[in-house]
């Protein structure tokens, strides 16, 4: 049984991000990694149903910076099910009344979904979804 086991951002700040997942999604805060020897340091989020996220951040490397909310190839966006219409409503406005960017919806798309795209506090696109 193929399973994704977590998606990876890198960040300037871990704790900026880790207070918007857990705000936001009520994800659940993993301990702090360090590996000082490799300028390295990550934590895991945790979600109900089993997805996680690593927040990962280095002081021996500097990851590409793209411009906030930036379509790009590969990986653009991360979808998040919060199930049902009425949550993502209520989600999306929570959201905007805390002063995040929505760059769409809540709408229905052509493919089907309902959804809104929220960014996170570093401008990663969050599609939050039925």
């Amino acid at each position: 049984m193929l399973r994704i086991e977590h998606v990876a951002f890198w960040t300037e700040d871990i704790e900026r991000l880790v207070s918007f997942y857990a705000m936001s999604f009520g994800a659940r805060t993993g301990p702090m990694y360090i590996n000082a020897k490799r300028g390295y340091e990550s934590r895991f989020l945790s979600f109900d149903g089993g997805a996680r996220i690593e927040l990962m951040k280095s002081s021996k490397i500097a990851p590409v910076v793209l411009e906030r909310g930036a379509q790009r190839m590969g990986l653009t966006h991360l979808a998040v099910s919060v199930g049902s219409e009425q949550c993502v409503d209520e989600l999306t406005s929570r959201l905007k009344k805390a002063g995040h960017t929505i760059l769409d919806g809540p709408r229905h798309t052509g493919d089907g979904y309902y959804e809104s795209v929220v960014l996170d506090r570093d401008g990663n696109r969050i599609e939050v979804t039925v």
